[in-house]
């Protein structure tokens, strides 16, 4: 075939080709095994051919022997020839003894091709299967971690989506919630805090999209030209033995030079590029490069791709491209050197095959393989905290100019110790969290990265007390309003507030932080919530905690006029869960109208739950004056579930004489589902307004976690607070 003036690549034609190149290189690699099968069988012929040939020549050795004076001299001689014999039977001898030696020639080479062909064949295949699947291997990892890329972007997609849902749930309570005004802050603080997983969102996507483009244009290029120069290795080897086996046969067989030279001519036209060449013809396709990765919206928070850049968002663009440029420099040097280490190796590799270098090519070529794996993993990591500086410097600028960075260190609190960012308490099973070794700065590790650049340099034992409590006292305005609370009647959405006034705040406001917690199992249960965070008790002190606020009875600040009535015009027996029994003609306050189901959450008296709509009449009745305040009122002592509904109303309604018949009752839809937690530990009560609790015990769940610690549960009809992290969902 006609020679190329550049030899193609695999890297650079057939992109991501890798998994057909390995099938074609492994397939040139077990051929080896035929090739040295070939010879194997090739060798027992030629000494079989030398057994039959010795066997020949003694059997007419024999025969000479016999008839040598008979030929020489006849058979009645008058003088004994002694041991001379005829010209012809000299010639006869020379033939024989020609005839042995080619024998023992056909011996040797037979024995040649064994040792100096298949052996060297089989040993040279060994080592180039190794070194296939180390290919192999390192392809698999760099589509792992190309597959990680991606799916640590779908994790922080979900991590967006989720901080956008928790967004828009602010969003709601802050129009629903007593206390608009933290409500306002939680919400506020919530954008803030997506706005930094989206900005997290937008780089993940900028280095997934780099890391693809190095997976497709070099990682994989240059993985498929590694295997690419395998093959071609493997037919200098091949090449080199065949050369070999027609030495030893040019050799053996003098008269047949000519042939053996042309068969020699056509293994040195065999050039190592030629099969490439081939395959690459017969295999080129249409490649389509995978689009780069673009910003998906949250289906609950419409957004756009453009990056947050308000003063909370540059303090974390801040954090995050100090901590870039601290490690670029290094990776860059590192990078280098390890480059130049594969460089220098290379050429290793190419003086060996140049015949300048006696050491073994394999074992070269596996050391550069480790030393290039190496050099993978950390440029993965300068490429990274490259694309991270420029897509940050590209919207912000360099933003870490002038500013003076905590000179933090890791650490793990023995003693209750609060963030200087967030106000809170650093606590837990593991209290680790950061603090600057010059000014003494404390923040949680989720809090690092929203620490502002102002450390004031290093700072006396008195002058970091100092700014202890001035962080704490900037970090606690946080949590509080910014606007005192309106003393007008709030706008509410809802109307059932007795069951979280009468399970949540009132049980809440009868708690003690009397007493320490302890737990009796082996297994020392999680850390309780801080005081700081218990509501006070309202029966002990008389007074209210600032941290948690007692809501007033629903009559307070909920006019009758809100509240609207209905009548009960046929008795219902409840027949499902969450339904109420009323009979005929009961008073009810109506809860949550017909939302299309055919069916109305009302009140009767404390009892809630759901009736047919068409078994009620609305009743317009004028509002009545504000009912006066409450300090207080007693703990819950029903459930929310509806365990404790029936009894009273059914003993009514079977003394209101005969019943009439109501109408057709639609099935009800989507009815609630009761939620169950068991105790992780034991617990025993600090208060009326708490359950004690034994490891494995079974509560219905009312109310989760609302930031306090605490959850609302329901046991035998009663409901009462538990601490959250003492109960899991089952």
């Amino acid at each position: 075939m006609a020679e190329v003036d550049v030899a193609p690549s695999f890297g650079g034609e057939l992109k991501d080709g890798f998994k057909s190149a390995n099938a074609w290189v492994a397939g040139g690699i077990a051929w080896l095994d035929d090739i040295q099968a070939f010879y194997r069988e090739r060798s027992a012929i030629e000494k079989e051919y030398s057994a039959k040939l010795n066997a020949l020549a003694k059997k007419y050795f024999e025969k000479k022997t016999r008839k040598s004076t008979s030929l020489s001299v006849g058979d009645t001689p008058t003088m004994t020839p002694g041991s001379l014999e005829s010209a012809s039977l000299t010639t006869w001898t020379t033939h024989l003894t020609t005839l042995e030696a080619r024998a023992d020639e056909h011996e040797k080479f037979g024995n040649e091709l064994v040792t100096k062909v298949a052996e060297p064949l089989k040993f040279v295949a060994g080592r180039f299967e190794e070194l296939r699947k180390r290919h192999v291997e390192y392809a698999e990892k760099l589509e792992k971690e190309r597959d990680a890329s991606y799916a640590d972007l779908r994790k922080v997609k979900g991590k967006y989506d989720a901080a956008c849902q928790e967004v828009e749930s602010k969003r709601k309570k802050s129009e629903s919630s007593f206390d608009k005004a933290k409500a306002q802050s939680a919400f506020q603080q919530q954008i803030f805090e997506m706005n930094n997983v989206k900005n997290t969102y937008l780089i993940s996507i900028n280095v997934t999209n780099k890391q693809k483009e190095k997976y497709y244009h070099e990682y994989v290029p240059e993985l498929m030209d590694s295997l690419q120069d395998l093959s071609e290795f493997r037919t200098i080897k091949l090449n080199g033995l065949w050369t070999l086996a027609s030495q030893l046969e040019l050799t053996m067989l003098q008269q047949s030079a000519g042939q053996v030279e042309r068969l020699a001519q056509e293994i040195t036209r065999n050039q190592p590029h030629l099969d490439s060449m081939m395959f690459i013809r017969h295999n080129m396709g249409g490649f389509n490069e995978p689009p780069d990765k673009a910003f998906e919206p949250s289906p609950v928070w419409h957004d756009d791709d453009s990056m947050a850049i308000d003063e909370s968002a540059k303090v974390y663009l801040r954090n995050v491209l100090n901590k870039s440029k601290s490690q670029l420099g290094d990776l860059r040097r590192e990078v280098d050197k390890k480059r130049r280490e594969v460089d220098s190796m290379k050429r290793i590799k190419q003086n060996i095959r140049d015949g300048k270098d006696q050491k073994d090519e394999v074992t070269v070529v596996s050391q550069i393989f480790a030393m290039q794996e190496d050099l993978h993993q950390v440029d993965r990591k300068r490429l990274t905290a490259e694309v991270e500086t420029s897509t940050i410097t590209s919207v912000v600028g360099d933003v870490t100019l002038g500013a003076k960075n905590h000179n933090f260190k890791s650490q793990t609190f023995k003693i209750p110790t609060n963030c200087d960012l967030c106000g809170e308490r650093i606590w837990g099973l593991s209290a680790k969290g950061f603090d600057c070794r010059d000014c003494g700065y404390t923040c949680h590790s989720k809090c690092e990265m929203k620490v502002p650049a102002e450390c004031p340099g290093e700072q006396s034992k008195e002058e970091r007390k100092k700014l202890k409590q001035e962080r704490q006292e900037a970090a606690n305005a946080l949590l509080k309003p910014t606007t005192p609370v309106s003393a007008e009647i709030p706008d509410l959405n809802r109307s059932n507030t007795m069951n979280s006034l009468s399970s949540g705040y009132a049980a809440s406001a009868q708690r003690s932080l009397s007493g320490p917690i302890s737990p009796t199992e082996e297994a020392a249960p999680p850390e309780m919530p801080p005081a700081s965070t218990r509501p006070a008790s309202t029966l002990a002190a008389g007074t209210l905690k600032k941290n948690r606020m007692v809501a007033p009875p629903p009559a307070a600040y909920i006019s009758a006029a809100e509240q609207q009535k209905a009548k009960m015009l046929y008795s219902f027996e409840a027949g499902g869960e969450g339904e109420l029994t009323v009979p005929e003609g009961r008073d009810l306050v109506v809860l949550a109208p017909d939302s299309g189901t055919g069916w109305v959450k009302v009140r009767a008296g404390y009892k809630e739950g759901l009736v047919p709509a068409a078994y009620i009449e609305l009743v317009a009745t004028p509002p009545p004056a504000l009912a006066p305040q409450h300090s207080g009122r007693p703990a819950s002592t029903y459930s929310n579930s509806g365990s404790s509904i029936g009894g009273a109303s059914a003993a009514t309604a079977s003394t209101s004489g005969p019943k009439k018949k109501g109408p057709a009752v639609a099935p009800r839809r989507g009815a609630k589902k009761l939620k169950y937690v068991e105790a992780l530990y034991e617990y025993s009560a600090q208060s009326d307004a708490e359950h004690s609790m034994k490891e494995g015990e079974r509560f219905v769940l009312i109310k989760e976690d609302q930031g306090d610690g605490w959850a609302e549960v329901e046991k035998g009809g009663v409901t009462k607070s538990v601490p959250a992290s003492y109960v899991q969902a089952v």
